[in-house]
């Protein structure tokens, strides 16, 4: 039975409201993608309460937010849990669409199967290929997360193929125990928080280097010069002071 704690939309932390003298923590977005029953669900709320659930009702997708501290930055992080079971082949089902704009929203991304479910992992390979089809010109960060790493007994991933698709892939590959390693569970999340906090402040100096003022065309300062030299010289000719 879920817990009455995992409402939709459940606010772990109130966030501040803008004050004059209150600086406003960063926005990160990110959102956890994969099969079902894969762990996604019990990641998020192993990360943001340290508690493990081990038995969740199929999610519809759901909102978390929670201020959190990151290398002493202060982070106002908003975590998308998303339903399992989408293919994301179908690019005409209500369900992708909803997970298009779930991909579109987010600024990084975990993508999560289990290592005692061989589909699950396939299903890694078509959600990156939709989150560079939505994202074609972006560096969102994406992290590959082999969960269910204590139940090696009834292991159908080995982690040699983690690592082989998060190399073709470009992406960093960790597997971890949502159950008994809460460490390994937020060392995934802050990875991911600070690869999309170097974009903000890389996206940052963009913008501060486009507002910056044209310096002025050379040739226009050489009529300037040249103009005010013409006036010194007639100032100072004889039929001037004449």
């Amino acid at each position: 039975m879920r817990p009455p704690t995992m409402s939709g939309h459940f606010l772990l932390a109130p966030i501040p409201e803008s004050s004059s003298d209150y600086l406003l923590p960063k926005d990160i977005k990110l959102a956890v993608l994969g099969a079902g029953r894969v762990g996604k669900s019990a990641m998020i709320v192993r990360f943001l309460t340290k508690r493990f659930i081990g038995d969740y009702e199929p999610n519809t997708g759901k909102l978390y937010s929670r201020l959190v501290c990151v290398e002493g930055d202060q982070l106002s992080l908003q975590i998308q849990d998303t339903p399992g079971g989408i293919q994301v082949q179908d690019s005409l089902s209500p369900a992708v669409d909803s997970l298009s704009k779930c991909v579109q929203w987010a600024e990084g991304f975990l993508l999560v199967y289990s290592i005692t479910d061989y589909d699950s992992y396939l299903s890694i390979r078509p959600l990156h290929q939709h989150i560079r089809k939505v994202h074609p010109d972006s560096k969102a960060p994406v992290i590959i997360v082999g969960n269910k790493g204590d139940l090696l007994h009834a292991r159908q991933v080995q982690t040699r193929d983690g690592i082989q698709l998060a190399n073709e892939l470009g992406s960093l590959f960790l597997e971890i125990s949502t159950s008994e390693n809460y460490e390994d569970v937020c060392d995934v999340f802050q990875h991911l928080c600070k690869e999309v906090s170097k974009l903000h402040s890389l996206g940052g100096e963009r913008r501060r280097a486009s507002i910056i003022p044209r310096p002025r065309s050379p040739n226009m300062q050489d009529l300037k010069r040249r103009f005010k030299q013409a006036l010194s010289s007639k100032a100072k000719s004889p039929s001037a002071l004449g």
